[in-house]
């Protein structure tokens, strides 16, 4: 079983809501800035970007190539909370988490939870 936050904005209603995976993500790890881009993490990602860089032109050799690994790795462990943490900052708080073996059930638990949700995330 996986968990997953439920986020929804505090003032709109009607709008769907976001749902993030908790743990390790294999798509920040190997992708990185693009990864954050995707899900719309715009200062994660230009903060990760200028990091990338700033090792890259820093260091040489074998100290860079250990610090951009583990620069993907911390990318890979909090990938999913810098992308809360930009969903707080959007102004979409936690509702609920729900406990589910993968996203397209954890909607359905959700809508169990809320009904009100289900025009918003039929659409």
């Amino acid at each position: 079983m996986r968990s997953y936050t439920v986020h929804l904005p505090a003032a709109a209603r009607g709008a769907a809501p976001e749902l993030v995976r908790e743990g390790f993500s294999i798509g920040a790890l190997l992708f990185g800035p693009l990864w954050l881009l995707s899900h719309r993490a715009w200062i994660p990602a230009a903060f990760d970007l200028v990091l990338g860089i700033l090792v890259a032109a820093l260091t040489h050799g074998g100290a860079m190539a250990a610090l951009l690994l583990a620069l993907a790795v911390a990318q890979g462990t909090f990938g999913n909370e810098l992308r809360r943490w930009s969903l707080a900052w959007r102004g979409r708080q936690v509702v609920h988490v729900v406990a589910a073996p993968d996203i397209d059930s954890a909607y359905g638990r959700l809508l169990l939870l809320r009904p009100d949700l289900r025009p918003a995330v039929a659409s």
